[in-house]
């Protein structure tokens, strides 16, 4: 392993590897989505690119790992979570109330784990069915990317049972409002045994994050990825690192989510101060969780640069009490964090700055960038 284990080392190699890797990628993924025959699904595949590429910039910096196999690495993230997104604009600005199209959606996910698995039709319980084989081509370029992998077989018990919580949490919180709380409670008190002490909110956050997935597959690169470790990759990051990611997701997103009437699991919280009190527990957690691993400085930075890279969102700025609230925040994560609300605010002004180039894409796509995006997306 080469993984960085300081600031600098941590700086250099997002700069000069991840970001120019995942945008070389999204361009290709945002060409193709402009082809998609269907308005609907088309219009959320380039919203998904275009509202959410910071979550594939930040789940890209596990390709710094495994530093010889970083191209690789981030490949299989980017599509995976191209997948996510997408299928999380389907569910959250839905045509549909149905349960059982939200987990056909969300048989992409589990499909992209296993190579080889034949693809069904994501879409067969949803009006909107030609997606010009978009979702196809992503599950496909996952699992291309997995075949690859030397360990995979070590970690694909891991990687199904995180991606299965995270499917579940899919479906039952975008069912009918009526219908979400008791299902969300009914599958918290199903897990609760096997769970350190938390509100089911606090699970459901937990199973929303795809950073374990991620982890798993760096490792796995290397033969030495034996199954204890990928067991331990697994209970770091599940619960107590995926956990804090989604949390602070969801605290940034408060108002957005009140305007548009969807779940947030910050709003459970009886006042503020309880909450900044669970998140300093969930930073304490997770830090101590990834102890056990290889390169745990590089997973300590991960952990309080997801403080960082969340209070830097502009949405922060923008409510005064989040504003207050992010400050006492700041201060549990120490330097890292400080260094990642920095590297937030440049990474934002350079995603501002591509965007012009984004809208010309939309006008035009570049039929070169076209004829070549899957080769590319499937080559070693």
């Amino acid at each position: 392993m080469s993984a960085p284990n300081n600031l600098w080392s941590l700086s250099l190699g997002i700069y000069r590897d991840v970001l120019p890797t995942v945008r070389q990628h999204l361009r290709e993924w945002k060409a193709q989505a402009l082809q998609i025959p269907d308005q609907e699904l088309r219009q959320q595949a380039i919203s998904s690119i275009e509202t959410k590429t910071f979550h594939c910039e930040g789940g890209s910096i596990y390709g710094l790992l495994v530093r010889e196999h970083s191209h690789k690495i981030i490949q299989f993230i980017v599509a995976y979570q191209t997948i996510s997104d997408y299928l999380d604009n389907l569910c959250d600005r839905s045509t549909s109330l149905n349960p059982d199209d939200f987990r056909a959606l969300h048989e992409a996910l589990m499909q992209a784990l296993t190579p080889g698995a034949a693809h069904t039709n994501y879409y067969r319980f949803r009006a909107e069915q030609n997606d010009g084989g978009y979702l196809h081509q992503l599950v496909t370029t996952c699992q291309v990317v997995l075949g690859q992998l030397p360990a995979y077989a070590n970690i694909a018990p891991a990687l199904k049972e995180l991606a299965n919580h995270y499917c579940n949490l899919q479906v039952y919180k975008h069912v009918a409002v009526e219908e979400r709380l008791p299902q969300l409670h009914a599958w918290f008190t199903s897990q609760q045994a096997s769970l350190p002490e938390m509100s089911w909110y606090e699970f459901c956050a937990c199973a929303g994050s795809t950073l374990g997935i991620f982890c798993l597959v760096a490792y796995a690169c290397e033969e030495t990825c034996s199954m204890s470790l990928a067991e331990q990759v697994k209970t770091s990051y599940f619960p107590w690192v995926q956990g804090l990611h989604i949390l602070l997701d969801y605290f940034i997103d408060q108002q957005e989510d009140h305007i548009e009437g969807d779940l947030n699991f910050c709003t459970y919280y009886n006042s503020h101060e309880e909450m900044i009190q669970r998140f300093t527990h969930f930073i304490q957690q997770a830090n101590r969780s990834v102890l056990r691993l290889p390169d745990f400085r590089f997973h300590q930075m991960i952990n309080h640069g997801l403080v960082g890279i969340y209070l830097a969102d502009g949405k922060v700025s923008q409510q005064k009490k989040l504003h207050r609230l992010s400050r006492q925040l700041m201060r549990l994560g120490g330097l890292s964090s400080v260094f990642f609300l920095v590297n937030g605010w440049v990474m934002a002004r350079l995603r501002s700055r591509l965007s012009p180039a984004l809208v010309s894409l939309r006008q035009a796509p570049n039929e070169k960038l076209l004829s070549s995006g899957t080769t590319h997306q499937l080559r070693e």
